[in-house]
């Protein structure tokens, strides 16, 4: 039990993150969305709204959003997200 605990408080930290981001996002038109967190600590997310077809979205994703949460959490290894067409 005591690892399912830590799992959720691990997704609350990265939503708190995440709904950090977001206005910044959304100045731009653009959204992010939590997806899920894998077992090796690997964030899933869905860009939405205008960084879903930008093609700046992969440099905003590793460079903000996946910066921003290693920096907050740093147990995440990586934010990838699930929407990615390029």
């Amino acid at each position: 039990m005591e690892n399912q605990n830590s799992r959720d408080e691990l997704t609350r930290k990265v939503n708190n993150v995440i709904s950090q981001i977001r206005p910044y996002l959304e100045a731009d038109g653009g959204n992010i969305a939590f997806v899920s967190l894998s077992d090796d600590n690997v964030v899933h997310v869905e860009l939405q709204g205008a960084c879903a077809g930008c093609p700046m979205s992969m440099m905003t994703l590793k460079s903000g959003v996946e910066a921003a949460m290693k920096k907050a959490i740093p147990e995440i290894k990586s934010v990838e997200a699930t929407n990615f067409h390029f």
